[in-house]
C-alpha cells in the first residue's frame, strides 16, 4: 500500500503531508542541532535513560556537531503526539516504543513487541542479521520515517492487580492499563483496557482509575512505586516478552545529514539497544527480591489464563490480516522466531535447565 492511501486513511494525514515543508534545523557555526521527542516522562527508570543514551552518544560521537536537544513527554508534545509530531515537522526524531503507533499501521507492533512475540534475543537476530530493519525502512517510508532499535526493556512481567487472577473470567471488566496488540488481545478476555502514558500509570492505579497495570518489570516497576499500592505481582506475560524502543528521524532530515552523521545515529541507537537491554536485566532480579522483601506477593498467571491469552492474542493478530505489508512482515517475524527460538531452545535452554540442576 502506497504513502498516499496511508495518509487519507490516518489521523495524522494532514500534518504527516506536511513534512514537505520541514523548516530547517538549527544550525549555528557549522553546527547543527535535531529536537527529539519522546514517550516518556523525564527520569522514567530505563526507558527516558535509553533516549538519553542515544542521545548524548551522537553528541559525543559527532564531537558536537550534532547536538541532540531532547525534550520528554509533555515537554514539546504529548507523550502519545510524537510520531505526528515528527512526520508533520514540529520535531526532528522521535524515541518510543512504536506500538503506540498501531493506529498509523498495526505493522508498528512487530518493532516493539507483539502477544506471544520474540524475547530480546530473537527480535535482535531478526533485525540486524534477518529481514527486519528492511521492513522497519519499508514501513518508515509510507509516513516519511528513517528509524533504528534504540532500546529494549527485555522480558516485561505481567503485571500488578487488585487480587489474585484465578481464571480467564477474573478480567472480565477489569480495568487494565497495557498497550499495543497486547491490550487488543486482554479486550478480547473481557478486560476494559486503558492505553495510558507511563507518567501517568502510578496516578490512575492510586486513585482507582485502573484496576491493575503492567509496566516493565521489577526495577522499573519498584521505582514507579506500584508496590505501595498493590501487593499482587505477576512476574510473566504474554505481551512483551522482549520490548524493544525505536529512535525514528523524519526522513527528510536524515536525508540532508552527511554520511558520518546518518552512520553516527546508527551506530548510537544500536549502542543503545544493548546498553539499556543490560540495564534492565543487571537491575531486575535485585529489585524482584526487594519487592518480595517489602511484601510483595510473585506470582504466575494458571494455565487456564495463558490458554485464553493464546486464543485472543491469535485473534488480534489475524484481524490485520490482508493488508500486504503487515502480512509480509508477520510471516517473516514468524519464520526468524521459530529459527531462532529452534536453536536457542536447544543450546542455551538445555543449558540452563542442566545449570540450574546440577549447581543449584
Amino acid at each position: 500500500m502506497d504513502r498516499r492511501s496511508f495518509l487519507r486513511n490516518s489521523a495524522l494525514g494532514g500534518t504527516a503531508a506536511a513534512a514537505s515543508t520541514l523548516a530547517a534545523p538549527a544550525y549555528a557555526q557549522g553546527k547543527r542541532t535535531l529536537t527529539l521527542v519522546t514517550t516518556w516522562g523525564r527520569g522514567l527508570a530505563g526507558v527516558h535513560d535509553a533516549a538519553q543514551r542515544a542521545a548524548d552518544t551522537i553528541t559525543a560521537m559527532s564531537d558536537g556537531s550534532l547536538t541532540i536537544d531532547l525534550k520528554a513527554a509533555g515537554e514539546l508534545v504529548g507523550a502519545f503526539e510524537v510520531f505526528d509530531a515528527v512526520t508533520s515537522g514540529q520535531a526532528d526524531m522521535y524515541h518510543g516504543a512504536d506500538y503506540y503507533f498501531v493506529g498509523q499501521h498495526p505493522g508498528y507492533a512487530f518493532f516493539t513487541s507483539v502477544p506471544f512475540g520474540m524475547t530480546p534475543q530473537e527480535i535482535s537476530n531478526w533485525y540486524y542479521n534477518g529481514e527486519g530493519h528492511g521492513y522497519h525502512d519499508e514501513l518508515g517510508s509510507i509516513f516519511g520515517l528513517k528509524s533504528f532499535l534504540a532500546g529494549n526493556t527485555g522480558p516485561q512481567a505481567g503485571g500488578w492487580f487488585a487480587k489474585e487472577i484465578a481464571g480467564p473470567e477474573d478480567f472480565q471488566g477489569l480495568k487494565f492499563r497495557m498497550p499495543g496488540l497486547g491490550g487488543q488481545a486482554l479486550g478480547r478476555m473481557g478486560a476494559s483496557v486503558q492505553n495510558l502514558p507511563g507518567a501517568e500509570v502510578y496516578q490512575a492505579l492510586a486513585s482507582g482509575a485502573i484496576d491493575g497495570t503492567e509496566w516493565i518489570g521489577p526495577w522499573a516497576d519498584e521505582k514507579a512505586g506500584f508496590q505501595e499500592i498493590t501487593k499482587f505481582y505477576y512476574t510473566a506475560g504474554m505481551h512483551e516478552p522482549g520490548a524493544a524502543l525505536s529512535l525514528a528521524t523524519n526522513l527528510d532530515v536524515f536525508d540532508s545529514l552527511s554520511p558520518a552523521h546518518q552512520k553516527i545515529i546508527e551506530i548510537a541507537a544500536g549502542e543503545a539497544h544493548q546498553w539499556n537491554l543490560a540495564q534492565f536485566m543487571n537491575n531486575n532480579g535485585a529489585a524482584l527480591q526487594r519487592l518480595q522483601a517489602g511484601g510483595v506477593k510473585v506470582l504466575e498467571f494458571p494455565d487456564s489464563v495463558w490458554d485464553a491469552m493464546g486464543t485472543a492474542a491469535k485473534e488480534t493478530m489475524d484481524q490485520y490480516a490482508g493488508d500486504d505489508l503487515y502480512d509480509r512482515l508477520r510471516a517473516s517475524y514468524n519464520a526468524s522466531m521459530a529459527a531462532s527460538s529452534g536453536w536457542i531452545t536447544r543450546s542455551e535452554g538445555a543449558y540452563r535447565t542442566q545449570r540450574d540442576r546440577v549447581m543449584g
